[in-house]
């Protein structure tokens, strides 16, 4: 046989996946490369016109300052927030989720040596009692059946 018959040909789903794979990837590259070309213009508009009027720059500056200066002093409220909350979450769990823990292997423990004397105690002797009557049936039964074939 030669190599072109032992080629395995590609079932008519996986080209069609292959396909609708590489297009959706090559469209998510071409809506990024035309993202970044759009702001390299809007970039570049925007030095332009600060060079041409230095008034607005200086203003536009004044206004970027204010709100950089805004939202640090939101950053640092809400990083306040964040730890006041990362101490609370460390005490509860010092305090209420330890003591959880710590009474269900309590439980757990009790459980278990409950479980350990019912099965040391009641279901052993129950288990050779059925033990013992079922043996005896199957005497008396052998008994029975030996019996009736001697009439």
């Amino acid at each position: 046989m030669s190599e072109e018959t032992t080629e395995r040909l590609p079932h008519p789903l996986e080209t069609s996946q292959t396909t609708a794979e590489g297009e959706g990837s090559r469209l998510w590259v071409i809506g990024a490369g035309l993202l970044v070309l759009l702001l390299i213009t809007g970039v570049v508009f925007a030095v332009i016109s600060m060079v041409n009027n230095p008034n607005k720059t200086e203003t536009i500056r004044d206004i970027v300052i204010i709100f950089m200066a805004i939202e640090s002093l939101l950053i640092g409220l809400v990083l306040i927030v964040l730890i006041t909350q990362l101490a609370r979450l460390t005490t509860m769990l010092q305090n209420e989720v330890k003591p959880i823990l710590d009474s269900t292997n309590e439980t757990i423990n009790t459980l278990r040596g409950t479980t350990t004397f019912l099965s040391d105690n009641l279901v052993e002797p129950v288990v050779k009692v059925n033990s013992y009557i079922a043996a005896l049936r199957r005497a008396i039964e052998l008994l029975r059946f030996g019996t009736s074939n001697r009439r």
